[in-house]
């Protein structure tokens, strides 16, 4: 047992420098000139009241010309003011979902957002981000210098304090290096529904969510990989400061481990089979530690293997991390890693496997 995760551990090595690799290859992006593409920003948005006020107020403060963009928040349900918050705000166009006992309410949202939009391209983002300044300029230049049908751009997490927010931003910068990292090579379908961009006539070419709106989550990478078989080469990471869109933590254990099996539960729908490969990869890598603990019940010198891979497992993550951190201009000291790799760890096993095996609450509803 002890030879097969010393060599799952040296695939994850070479998986893991691949990534680094080819994230510093991704070219910061410079806009050479103005852009002048119509664009529709879609907000799907449920019981968001506290959070929407700050994306609108970011969103009507864009370098971008006033009349070249269109904010729509599509109101999913919500129980509080959120859509009575954002029909508040000037040029705002809310629209209220009204279908209801479906199995995915984000996706029935953003096919009626897209309806609406008159803007040729797509922009969307969730109500709890805030975007800088530039964000739709920027957007908006990379689309018209590269003729990029789907962009991939940013996101991180606004951290404050507690373990849970902290353990999750670095959690999620590291998903977010790896996005990069895959998109630059082509290698995998990934992306974040809070931070990406499309055009409005290939969403509905590839009939948008058709075939895969029957689950639940997938909102983004499912879309995207189906306008990546299309246009295979048009797939484009925007890499600049200025598209980093900034997103709120859950402020629960709980919360928190939902969020990631609602992650998960999109896996086993996935037609990209080249991430299939590399999920199992790093499952039964992460699976495989546990095991071992578990079997020092029996024979003590089973911890010390653990505790020797676990401690090799964050050796071969750090430099990737270190990278990435540069980046998001959020260092990671190698002690507060090697901390967080018991957590991260057991998470991993937890949420992949009730992501495929169970169901999870979001927003209030239980899903399956």
């Amino acid at each position: 047992m002890y030879s097969l995760i010393v060599f799952l551990l040296v695939l994850y090595a070479c998986l893991l420098f691949y990534y680094r690799s080819a994230w510093q290859r991704i070219p910061l992006f410079r806009p050479r000139q103005q852009a002048s593409i119509s664009i529709s920003v879609l907000i799907p948005a449920r019981n968001e009241a506290a959070n929407i006020g700050r994306l609108l107020d970011s969103l009507q403060q864009q370098d971008y010309p006033a009349e070249q963009y269109e904010i729509i928040v599509i109101d999913d349900h919500s129980t509080d003011d959120t859509a009575a918050l954002a029909a508040q705000y000037a040029g705002v166009h809310v629209i209220r979902l009204q279908e209801d006992d479906i199995n995915s309410y984000k996706k029935k949202a953003l096919e009626q957002g897209v309806a609406a939009a008159k803007g040729q391209l797509i922009v969307t983002t969730d109500a709890d981000c805030v975007a800088g300044k530039y964000w739709l300029s920027t957007i908006a230049a990379f689309q018209q210098q590269t003729n990029a049908a789907f962009i991939v751009a940013p996101v991180s997490i606004e951290a404050g304090k507690p373990l849970v927010e902290q353990f999750q931003a670095l959690d999620f910068m590291i998903l977010q290096g790896i996005t990069g990292a895959s998109v630059q090579q082509g290698v995998h379908s990934m992306c974040n529904g809070a931070n990406m961009a499309y055009l409005r006539d290939i969403f509905y070419e590839v009939n948008g969510y058709s075939g895969i709106d029957h689950i639940a989550s997938g909102d983004d990478m499912l879309l995207m990989h189906k306008i990546w078989q299309r246009y295979t080469d048009r797939i484009g990471y925007l890499s600049s400061p200025d598209v980093i869109i900034k997103t709120a933590p859950v402020h629960s254990w709980r919360a928190f481990l939902n969020q990631r099996i609602r992650w998960a539960s999109k896996a086993s729908f996935y037609d990209d089979k080249r991430i299939i490969a590399v999920l199992v990869l790093v499952y039964l890598l992460n699976l495989s530690l546990p095991v071992l603990l578990i079997a020092g019940f029996f024979c003590s010198m089973y911890w010390v293997a653990a505790l020797v891979l676990i401690i090799a497992k964050a050796l071969v993550e750090y430099p990737f991390v270190y990278s990435v951190a540069r980046f998001f201009k959020t260092p990671v000291s190698l002690l507060k890693f090697l901390f967080l790799q018991p957590l991260h760890i057991g998470y991993t096993v937890i949420a992949g496997f009730l992501g495929v095996a169970g169901g999870y609450e979001w927003k209030g509803r239980k899903v399956r």
